[in-house]
């Protein structure tokens, strides 16, 4: 059988449990959902974004050194100097660094059809030659039928620094080739860019030719074909042949979200991506607090309710067995106390006294005087009665008029002393009742526990020695 405290604590086990359950799944949803934004905000808002930001400031970049080379090449001067026969070696030198100067290009530089020399603005660099693989690039604009086109190469005059090459066709008053001009932009100019944005937006971003191998990266590791890196080897042939969009790939147990983008001007791609476990750093850390949370909100309100449960348990059991008028215990509580005092006394062979107590004539007094007057005298005497008590002595209101008090180590004669002592300071005092003073007495049965005696035997000899005494006239002390 369940007992109260069994049910209480389970009262508070469901209702923590219920409010752990509710905080968590909440907690739990609202994760889900951020999550879900979040992850549909960086693939389709924040890392194309990046994409295009970048993409515009290199078409920025670029504008400017096309305008250039456009003007180097549509130059009178230069025309007519290769016309003339390229004979002043220092005009030419001088024009190229005049030009670098003026437009702070890393480099400028004229190739001669005629010559196949390699001006730049400290002389000639060399003599070109299709029989060299550096040279390629050349040949490759000669036969072009566009003015211009961008070529990513190795710069000699610059200890072979990776440079941007805007390479401009030449032709001469009647449309023939006759030689290719130019400036260069260095690539690190491309990756200080890169290495802003990985900062600001904390995501990587690195480029990759169109053969698959990075070329530039924001923290300047070596070149490398994405078809050997962890994770991107499995869709790299994907990415170059889809020309952009968004793709994702794991490694090392994290999930990397990447836009790629390809810029036409260089036959580059840019490839932006976020590990997603670090983007939800934050909304995982909100998780976490908001569990801390629901953790702290549930003890409260879980504690708050057992003490509110414990506290209007007690007022109950207060009121089950406490009696309202005199605050002794009722007759309910008086068996329950009864049982466990005979229980004690036999276990330790200690002295159990019981009396029992009367009012006198009270049926007369509640008919003359009222049931309120009435009341009184009962409250009167009850705490008369208490007031020579141990704290061990248990006093109940046993019926109307009765009452019973049940004396912990306390043999007869001591019971006989203090139950005179509660007569006579019951006589001793009139009550006041609603104003008016009313002699009250009481009379009294007293037994003490034998052995043999059971609760009901007690009580019944001890009721017997109270029917002695108002037997033999009232306002006294009877033994049984």
């Amino acid at each position: 059988m369940m007992t109260e405290a069994t049910r209480k604590r389970l009262l508070i086990f469901m209702l923590a449990a219920f409010l752990g359950i509710a905080f968590v799944v909440t907690a739990l949803v609202s994760f889900t959902v951020s999550r879900r934004d979040l992850r549909d905000s960086i693939i389709s808002d924040e890392l194309p974004l990046t994409s295009d930001t970048i993409y515009s400031e290199i078409q920025r970049d670029l504008v400017r050194p096309i305008y250039i080379s456009s003007t180097m090449a549509n130059d009178t001067f230069l025309r007519d100097w290769v016309l003339g026969g390229e004979e002043d070696v220092g005009q030419m030198t001088k024009y190229l660094r005049e030009i670098k100067e003026k437009y702070n290009a890393v480099t400028a530089f004229f190739v001669s059809e005629r010559t196949r020399k390699y001006y730049y603005a400290d002389g000639i660099l060399k003599t070109i030659s299709e029989a060299e693989p550096r040279d390629v690039w050349y040949f490759r604009v000669r036969k072009m039928t566009a003015p211009y086109e961008l070529n990513v190469d190795l710069d000699m005059a610059h200890r072979d620094a990776l440079t941007i090459f805007i390479n401009y066709r030449v032709l001469d008053y009647d449309g023939r080739f006759i030689g290719t001009a130019g400036v260069g932009l260095t690539v690190n100019s491309v990756r200080q860019l890169i290495e802003h944005y990985q900062q600001q937006y904390h995501r990587t971003i690195y480029f990759v030719d169109d053969q698959g191998r990075t070329v530039v990266t924001g923290d300047g590791q070596e070149a490398q074909d994405i078809r050997k890196i962890d994770g991107l080897s499995a869709i790299a042939d994907k990415l170059l042949n889809a020309k952009g969009g968004s793709f994702e790939y794991v490694t090392h147990d994290r999930n990397h979200l990447l836009n790629v983008r390809f810029i036409p001007e260089l036959h580059w791609y840019v490839f932006v991506e976020k590990v997603e476990d670090e983007a939800l750093a934050g909304i995982r850390r909100a998780l976490y607090a908001n569990l801390a949370i629901a953790l702290i909100v549930t003890t409260i309100v879980v504690t708050v309710v057992a003490l509110t449960i414990n506290r209007f348990q007690r007022r109950l059991e207060h009121m089950a067995t406490t009696d309202k008028l005199t605050g002794f215990a009722n007759r309910q509580a008086y068996e329950i106390l009864m049982r466990q005092a005979t229980k004690e006394a036999r276990r330790a062979g200690e002295p159990l006294s019981l009396i029992m107590l009367d009012i006198d004539h009270f049926k007369d007094i509640n008919d003359r005087y009222g049931h309120l007057r009435g009341d009184r005298v009962i409250e009167a005497v009850a705490e008369r009665a208490s007031s020579g008590l141990r704290t061990s002595d248990i006093a109940c209101r046993w019926g109307g008029e009765e009452f019973i008090i049940l004396l912990r180590k306390c043999n007869q004669e001591n019971a006989l002393t203090l139950a005179e002592r509660i007569r006579a300071k019951v006589e001793a005092a009139p009550v006041d009742a609603e104003g008016e003073e009313l002699r009250v007495t009481v009379s009294l049965g007293v037994t003490e526990f034998a052995e043999g005696d059971s609760e009901e035997s007690l009580l019944s000899r001890t009721d017997i020695a109270l029917y002695t005494a108002k037997h033999e006239g009232r306002n006294r002390v009877a033994a049984g």
